[in-house]
């Protein structure tokens, strides 16, 4: 089964800098982590966005 691709993006400037596989069934929550944005210059909640 084929794996959908995701991006995070940032929560502050929003920003997509990573992208995930993410399996192609539906979730009842998006992944929400923290990370680090190369334009905030700082650790930053990251979301997943389709």
């Amino acid at each position: 089964m084929a794996q959908k691709k995701a991006s995070l993006a940032c929560s502050e400037c929003g920003s997509r800098n990573y992208s995930i596989g993410v399996s192609s069934s539906p979730k009842p929550n998006r992944l929400a982590v923290n990370k680090y944005c190369k334009h905030c210059k700082k650790y930053t909640l990251h979301k997943e966005t389709r």
